[in-house]
């Protein structure tokens, strides 16, 4: 594992860790030198990925943390602080339970609303145990996943829930930003190596073609450059930045 030790000494909390986006993060920031506290409902993905992570050299530790708890999140994040003496770094990265397809007009309240809620609840509550602890050590880094886009027809409440958690962590950075914190988004327009196993081979090429398509290069991010732009991002070489989002759409979104 390439260790350049940009990020030694730092805690990171990636919630959602056993997922392809989590996976890579994780182990990118591991090869930075982070210790990373891999959060997730089910321990055998994250025990996999700490496993894969400490035989490259690096230090991993697991936590079944469901992080639309309030009370779990909290004593969490807390125990970090207590034992490592520090939250550095917190990534939230746990699914929205998405549906697509449907037309507003014709979608059920609850497949709209639950990806919406369940965004702005777990970035809410990951972010503000993390920032209660940033605050006392006057640094750290919050991250969030999606970035808002242009508007499409048959997102359901999927976008609507990335504008949220852009308005949030605007937020978050205007009330944080005196105390030494950081909060940025990684903007992206999809990442078709993360496209789940179970979906069949047509519907993977279908989304993977209109991703691709999208973009100015033909190509989309690949799930190692997240990983490597989160590095950034949570790095010094980044100290100047918050409040925005780092563009990795391959020029599907510009400006």
């Amino acid at each position: 594992m390439m260790d350049n030790g940009i990020l030694n000494g730092q805690q990171a909390l990636i919630y959602g860790a056993g997922g392809a986006i989590g996976s890579a993060v994780s182990q990118a920031f591991a090869a930075a030198g982070a210790t990373v506290h891999l959060v997730g409902r089910r321990a055998e993905p994250l025990n996999d990925l700490a496993e894969r992570i400490r035989q490259a050299g690096g230090t991993a530790e697991t936590a079944q943390v469901d992080a639309t708890d309030e009370a779990a999140v909290t004593e969490f994040t807390d125990r970090v602080a207590e034992q490592h003496g520090s939250v550095d770094i917190c990534f939230d990265l746990t699914s929205r339970d998405e549906v697509f397809g449907a037309q507003l007009v014709d979608m059920p309240l609850a497949d709209f609303e639950r990806p919406v809620l369940k965004s702005v609840r777990t970035m809410f509550l990951t972010s503000r145990t993390a920032a209660r602890h940033m605050i006392r050590q006057k640094s750290g880094v919050i991250l969030c996943f999606g970035g808002y886009g242009d508007p499409m027809a048959g997102l359901g409440g999927f976008q609507t829930s990335f504008g949220a958690m852009e308005a949030l962590k605007n937020t978050l950075a205007c009330e944080l930003g005196p105390h030494g914190i950081r909060v940025l988004t990684l903007q992206t327009n999809g990442i078709p190596e993360a496209i789940g196993a179970d979906t069949d081979a047509a519907t993977r090429e279908e989304i993977t073609g209109f991703t691709e398509r999208q973009t100015l290069t033909g190509r989309a991010a690949t799930l190692d450059e997240v990983g490597k732009v989160a590095v950034f991002a949570a790095s010094p070489y980044a100290r100047s930045m918050t409040a925005t989002s780092l563009n990795i759409t391959a020029g599907a979104e510009i400006g």
